[in-house]
């Protein structure tokens, strides 16, 4: 089986020696992705909700580049530096995925990368 690395220009660049997402069949394996905006490479202010945003539009963005979409998604992981925060992180994540959500874990973490409050990364099918 095939293996492509999937890059994205509308999402951050990988902040260490990993790639994005890689397609692998029909599937798409994407690297966690915290709220840090692509056009400036800074974490966006205000705390779970904005990240939370940025960090699945980002997931989106990835997902796009690969051939797929949030609507494709089948398993995320949300990684909260507080995990007091899930109430206010989910409600922003049940936007993105109002009908037929994928399978999820959610766990806290000491620390995340750039100091953000959440990471999420998914699993997807290829296709739109």
């Amino acid at each position: 089986m095939e293996r492509y690395v999937i890059n994205s220009d509308d999402a951050p660049k990988a902040i260490g020696p990993y790639s994005r997402a890689i397609r692998a069949g029909d599937f798409i394996f994407c690297s966690g992705q915290v709220g840090i905006d692509p056009a400036t490479g800074r974490l966006v202010e205000g705390g779970i909700e904005p990240e939370t945003r940025r960090a699945l539009q980002n997931l989106s963005a990835v997902l796009q580049a690969a051939g797929s979409s949030l609507d494709r998604v089948v398993k995320t992981t949300v990684f909260l530096a507080d995990i007091d925060e899930f109430a206010r992180m989910n409600a922003l994540y049940a936007e993105f995925f109002p009908t037929a959500p994928p399978a999820r874990s959610t766990v806290q973490v000491a620390r995340l990368p750039a100091g953000a409050r959440v990471e999420i990364e998914a699993i997807a099918l290829v296709g739109v």
